[in-house]
């Protein structure tokens, strides 16, 4: 077999890998790249990344008469933009048609992959949330996955994800709702809501003339601060997690992270 064909083919092939590594460096943290909705999207930027990176180290190699393994060397190195295009998210660069075309689309293809690891994380956040949870229900399944991160994650990662902090809100959150729902008057309500520590949400105080639209005003803040405590298990790969339950409980098996070496007993 001629040597520059077997040259390209492998080149593609080694492409793609590495296409792979440096796309889940770029996503890690941040959710699944292969999940149901961003899967086609992450395999289109893969695809396209190796097919760019081989013709343009062939292109590179033919007009400079080098020897064609130098063609495996440029097709394997060029896919490490995925990971290195990452360093410079910092800056808020705002994506248009021009900087698209520019780059061939691959960026295009970045943005609705991660938009559907978005939606896959929120689909996956509103199954583990029943929104006909009471308030001790929802108290409950909040200390239950709070355990679950606590055991798991390091203490980097739980000071980063705040988690007491998010449960302690979702706590005085549905205390002030239970008491508006037992039948607390605005007096009685007011007087809770400056001694806690949601005294400086003017939103809930703006609201203590209808009880009703406080107390929904409420569970869905709690709500909210469930699936942010959530959407820190999906992103740290613990997608295995069950939903709460009475049966579950806090004594449920652990599961181990996807994609992680750590063990749990």
């Amino acid at each position: 077999m001629p040597r520059e064909p077997l040259a390209l083919g492998l080149t593609f092939a080694l492409a793609c890998v590495s296409a792979c590594l440096f796309l889940m460096l770029r996503c890690e943290g941040k959710g699944r790249m292969f999940g149901p909705r961003s899967r086609w999207w992450a395999l289109s930027v893969v695809v396209l990344t190796s097919v760019l990176s081989t013709a343009a180290a062939y292109v590179t190699v033919t007009a400079a008469h080098h020897l064609p393994q130098v063609i495996l060397g440029l097709g394997v190195l060029v896919p490490s933009s995925l990971w290195l295009g990452e360093i410079r998210q910092g800056s808020s660069e705002r994506r248009n048609v021009y900087r698209d075309a520019w780059t061939l689309w691959v960026t295009w293809l970045l943005a609705r992959m991660h938009e559907g690891m978005a939606e896959d994380r929120m689909d996956w956040c509103e199954t583990h949330v029943d929104p006909h949870w009471e308030p001790d229900q929802l108290v409950r399944a909040a200390r239950f996955y709070q355990d679950y991160l606590e055991e798991r994650l390091s203490p980097e990662e739980r000071r980063r994800a705040r988690l007491r902090w998010l449960l302690h809100n979702i706590e005085a959150r549905l205390d002030l709702a239970r008491l508006i729902e037992s039948g607390g008057v605005r007096a009685k309500v007011a007087a809770a809501l400056g001694a806690s520590r949601l005294a400086q949400e003017s939103r809930y105080r703006r609201s203590l003339d209808d009880l009703g639209r406080l107390a929904a005003l409420l569970r869905h803040d709690a709500q909210r601060d469930v699936a942010r405590m959530l959407a820190v298990a999906y992103n740290a790969g613990f997608h295995r997690l069950g939903r709460y339950s009475r049966r579950l409980g806090p004594s449920m098996t652990p599961a181990p992270r996807i994609g992680s070496q750590r063990s749990h007993p």
